[in-house]
């Protein structure tokens, strides 16, 4: 185990709430999309919004309190900035259209899935369970792919699969949460 991935697997260890907190967002946004597919665009685009900037600040913050113990901690800020950009541009222009909604997600997911596999591969010798991390990142990327093949799936479809995806994705980062939890408590293998 190198020092550098000591650092990013304490920073993640000591932050485990905010994933947390990411990961129950993430279930919270999901279920209200499935018990609600009547809402209208703006909706749509408002609770997407709120979404991707609480995942970004979030995300952000976990890379701003680790920079001084991580060098790479650039990825993580990254990774959260695009997220508030992306929330930032929805709020921005609320009446944009499905098609536009769709290629937003679509390139978040693939964005911060990458970005995810990037930072679980640095962290595989570190943590148990890096591997939701990888998965995680891999679902992301597989769905904004799948968003930007099929254009003409109906909102419907999309408000479902934006919903499947959250729930998910939100579970899979509930899981790693108590995972990291517990690394400062392992004792260190000599």
């Amino acid at each position: 185990m190198n020092t550098e991935e000591k650092q990013l697997a304490g920073i993640l260890s000591r932050n485990w709430w905010l994933i947390l907190l990411r990961g129950l967002i993430a279930v919270i946004f999901g279920f209200l999309t499935w018990f609600q597919p009547g809402i209208s665009l703006n909706a749509l685009v408002f609770l997407f919004g709120v979404y991707v900037l609480a995942d970004g600040a979030i995300g952000a913050w976990i890379a701003i309190t680790g920079r001084k113990e991580h060098e790479d901690w650039w990825v993580l800020l990254l990774w959260g900035l695009l997220g508030i950009g992306v929330g930032i541009l929805a709020f921005l222009a609320p009446s944009i259209t499905a098609l536009i909604l769709l290629f937003y997600i679509a390139i978040w997911a693939i964005a911060t899935g990458v970005l995810e596999i990037v930072a679980a591969t640095r962290l595989r010798k570190e943590i148990k369970g890096e591997w939701l991390l990888i998965l995680g990142g891999l679902i992301s990327v597989v769905f904004g792919v799948f968003l930007i093949a099929q254009p003409s799936a109906g909102i419907l479809a999309l408000l479902w699969l934006i919903a499947a995806y959250a729930v998910f994705f939100g579970i899979l980062l509930i899981a790693l949460a108590f995972r990291v939890r517990v690394f400062n408590r392992q004792p260190e293998n000599l």
